[in-house]
């Protein structure tokens, strides 16, 4: 399986940066340094993806592409 896409972007009102992974709804993760961010996001993840699986539910697959990489009409 490819790896899910990550994001990280500051946010001016957290005044830290945010990680997210959008193919998994609500996985992300808070930072004072996108470093940071990016240890805490693969804390969540893993946690994430053990709950998805003890509760049975689907595993997204990793589809989330940046706009920038999708093609143009």
């Amino acid at each position: 399986m490819k790896d899910y896409h990550i994001n990280i972007f500051y946010s001016l009102e957290d005044k830290g940066y945010i990680a997210d992974i959008p193919d998994l709804q609500f996985c992300s993760a808070f930072g004072a340094t996108p470093e940071e961010a990016l240890a805490q996001l693969r804390t969540a993840k893993e946690a994430w993806l053990a709950t998805a699986r003890a509760a049975g539910k689907p595993i997204p697959r990793a589809r989330y592409r940046p706009a920038i990489y999708q093609a143009a009409p």
